[in-house]
C-alpha cells in the first residue's frame, strides 16, 4: 500500500501566515508541525511501504529541507506539481492523479490531507478497508447543520455502502460529514483519469467519490474520535491550544 499526503494547497485564509510557508508544516506543539502528527499515524499502518508528499513550487523546498533534517520509518518522496499560486494549481483530485502517474503507483493507496489533524487511528480503518475490500471513506456525525455545508455529507445503508454522497450540499440530506481520509484499491486507480477525462471537478476529492460510488460499491467508515481541519487562523489557534494542553 502507497499513502500519498495532499499538500498543495495554497492556503490562502492563512495568510500571511502561509504566504510563503505550507499548511502542513506550521508548528502544533514546539517543534512538531501538522505533518508529523499525520505521519505518526501513518506509520503505524504495516502495509504502507511508501510515502508521497505532493506539494507545489511554491512550497517544494520546505518539504526537502524538513525530510532532510529529520529521520522517518519509511520511505517519503517529496513531488513538486510544478504549479506557482491558486490560479494554476491542479486541484486536490488532479494532484493525486499526478502522483499516481510521476510514482507509477500501481497498488492500494490511503490518500490524505496534509491539514487534517486527527486522533482516530488509522489501523482501524485499514482494518475496515481489508474486510471490505472496497473504496472507503472516513466520515463523523455532525450537530451542526451549517457545519456540514461546507463538507461531503454522505447518506448509507445497514452494510455501510455508500448510497449518496453530495460535495457541499446547500441542504445537507443526512449529518455524516466526510473527512479527507481516503483507501482506493489498485483497481480503482484508473477511475482517476477517465474522471478527469471527462472534465469534472478537480479540486475538492469528495468530488471524486460522489462520481465513483455510481459506479463501484464504496463504504464509510464511521470513525470515533476528533478530525480538525486546519484551515483558517481560528482552526489553527484552537488546536494549538488543545495540543499543548
Amino acid at each position: 500500500m502507497k499513502c500519498i499526503l495532499l499538500c498543495a494547497g495554497y492556503a490562502t485564509r492563512l495568510f500571511p501566515l502561509t504566504e510563503n510557508f505550507p499548511k502542513a508544516l506550521l508548528e502544533i506543539e514546539k517543534g512538531k508541525p501538522l505533518l508529523d502528527y499525520i505521519l505518526d499515524e501513518v506509520n503505524s499502518i504495516e502495509e504502507i511501504d511508501e510515502i508521497y508528499v505532493i506539494t507545489n513550487d511554491k512550497y517544494y523546498q520546505h518539504f526537502v529541507d524538513w525530510k532532510r533534517e529529520k529521520s522517518f520509518a519509511k520511505p517519503i518522496i517529496v513531488l513538486n506539481d510544478h504549479t506557482l499560486s491558486n490560479d494554476d494549481r491542479l486541484g486536490a483530485i488532479g494532484d493525486i492523479n499526478y502522483t499516481i502517474h510521476q510514482a507509477n503507483i500501481d497498488d492500494d493507496v490511503i490518500i490524505i490531507a496534509g491539514d487534517n489533524l486527527f486522533n482516530y487511528h488509522l489501523k482501524d480503518v485499514v482494518s475496515y478497508y481489508q474486510e471490505k475490500n472496497s473504496p472507503v471513506i472516513c466520515g463523523k456525525k455532525l450537530d451542526d447543520m451549517n457545519l456540514l455545508k461546507r463538507f461531503a455529507v454522505a447518506s448509507y445503508d445497514e452494510e455501510g455502502r455508500l448510497t449518496k454522497l453530495v460535495e457541499k450540499p446547500e441542504v445537507p440530506e443526512s449529518n455524516i460529514g466526510i473527512y479527507a481520509t481516503y483507501i482506493y484499491p489498485r483497481r480503482i486507480l484508473p477511475y482517476f483519469d477517465k474522471y478527469l477525462e471527462e472534465g469534472n471537478q478537480k479540486d475538492a476529492p469528495g468530488y471524486f467519490v460522489e462520481y465513483l460510488y455510481k459506479k463501484e460499491p464504496v463504504y464509510v467508515y464511521q470513525f470515533q474520535g476528533e478530525c480538525y481541519d486546519v484551515g483558517t487562523h481560528e482552526s489553527l489557534k484552537e488546536v494549538r491550544e488543545l495540543y499543548r494542553k
